[in-house]
């Protein structure tokens, strides 16, 4: 039988050895889903929509335990798992609330004996392909809406939050969703690879870049609906008549909560010359009040990188800097082991000659870049083959809307950022991927448009 073995990223220890999927087993899960699907559909929408209100019943009822297995798998501060999971709360009152009005079928036209409609229907049998880095959110945005609109799901977690998926598996089938109507498939890339293979009708997947290529490629010649969430290499300007000390704390925590461990964390940070040496100050006055240690302390504010190898993607992008002139004002290697430790980082005096400007470092990792004023800040916003989030800081409201609307990003940000709404969409530019979650369009991406032409006899 093949098994999954779990570590705890903290301290490299063995913490769980699961029973994992194989090629036949993804086979028949595909099957069962396919064939279980129509029956899920023709359930009321009244008791879909009361099976995910069971659902949330059960996360908020064991949500201190499901926050302490997040953060053993992960290496995700407790607390920041509780606010995962309780910030997960308000997505799902969100997609309860909307999906019937989002959903319902409209009647575009009706005159003279002609009657136009529009139905919204399943897509049928969807693919999930998640994260690590906010198991429960990012999965939550696609099986959540997904189940709510009549669709089975097979739900791959990552090989990283394993342990996360089965909870969530465990919670919907016990709030009634049939065991058949939303399957678990554990395992690593392989078992992604094989449920790629399979008769799906749209496949959702978020992470890098590189993968997703890859799944687009495969999955391109059979029409298969993609939704691709990929990368990021998010920027912020500081304008000089920012306030500094708010837009260095609220950006120190940006690039660095979960670890920096984040698709929309702040990557990049330009700033304003007459402003440049105040804000760094206070960034890294801020940075230095962020206490590494043991995730499940509740005090710890940066935890551990959960995959072992991106920690030579840090020491590369590190060492690049620093040939490059860069010049190091914080951190700049690994942690003490056991386990994966990155300390927070802060370079100033970069430049888009550096990986560290140019390519995600999904780590407390950080550049910060003095410009002249925005229309350099604009330049080197744009200077990238991703985007997916970009924002501002300045006083003026107008100022900050005319520059936004030149950057090339899926949400932008004025006085805040590395912030995610249920009401907004969530999609990006470029090498951030195609399609889109959260919103009300976010729902209607789980159904296919059915147009009906319905003309009296």
């Amino acid at each position: 039988m093949n098994t999954l073995a779990v570590h705890n990223p903290a301290t490299g220890a063995q913490i769980a050895e699961l029973p994992a999927d194989d090629a036949a087993s993804v086979a028949a899960k595909a099957r069962r889903a396919r064939a279980a699907q129509p029956a899920w559909a023709a359930v009321p929408m009244a008791e879909r929509k009361a099976c995910i209100t069971r659902f949330r019943a059960g996360i908020v009822a064991e949500l201190d335990a499901l926050a302490a297995v997040m953060t053993r798998e992960t290496g995700k501060p407790l607390k920041m798992s509780r606010n995962e999971l309780n910030g997960l709360l308000g997505r799902i009152d969100f997609f309860l609330a909307e999906v019937g009005g989002a959903t319902g079928t409209q009647t575009v036209f009706n005159e003279g004996g002609m009657t136009e409609q529009i139905e919204h229907t399943p897509l049928g049998v969807v693919a999930n392909i998640s994260a690590w880095n906010y198991p429960w959110f990012v999965g939550g945005n696609v099986f959540i809406p997904a189940l709510l609109t009549g669709n089975a799901v097979l739900y791959k977690p990552s090989e990283y939050a394993a342990m996360s998926g089965l909870a969530m598996a465990r919670l919907l089938h016990a709030a009634g969703v049939p065991q058949d109507v939303f399957i678990p498939l554990i395992g690593g890339g392989a078992v992604g690879a094989a449920l790629m293979e399979q008769k799906i009708d749209g496949l959702f997947f978020t992470g890098s870049h590189a993968t997703g290529a890859k799944i687009a490629q495969a999955l391109g010649p059979r029409l298969v609906k993609l939704q691709l969430e990929l990368g990021g290499k998010d920027p912020t300007y500081v304008s000089e008549d920012a306030n500094v000390r708010n837009a260095a704390e609220s950006l120190a925590d940006g690039a660095m909560y979960n670890t920096g461990q984040s698709c929309c964390s702040v990557e990049r940070i330009y700033v304003h010359e007459k402003i440049y040496d105040a804000f760094v100050t206070a960034f890294l006055e801020t940075v230095k009040t962020f206490k590494t240690g043991d995730p499940m302390s509740e005090d710890t504010y940066i935890g551990a990188i959960t995959r072992a190898p991106q920690l030579d993607v840090l020491d590369a992008q590190v060492a690049d800097a620093k040939a490059k002139g860069a010049t190091l004002l914080a951190g700049g290697k690994r942690g003490a082991g056991p386990g994966n430790w990155y300390e927070p980082t802060v370079f100033g005096n970069v430049n888009h000659s550096m990986e560290l400007m140019r390519e995600e470092s999904f780590g407390p990792l950080i550049g910060i870049q003095k410009v002249s004023g925005d229309a350099e800040a604009v330049k080197l916003m744009n200077d990238t083959r991703y985007g997916l989030t970009a924002g501002m800081f300045t006083p003026d409201e107008a100022r900050a809307k005319a520059l936004l609307a030149q950057v090339n990003a899926g949400s932008v940000y004025w006085n805040c950022c590395d912030r995610v709404s249920p009401r907004l969409p969530w999609s990006g530019y470029g090498d951030s991927g195609v399609g889109l979650t959260l919103s009300t369009y976010g729902i209607q991406t789980f159904t296919r448009p059915k147009a009906w032409h319905l003309r009296n006899p």
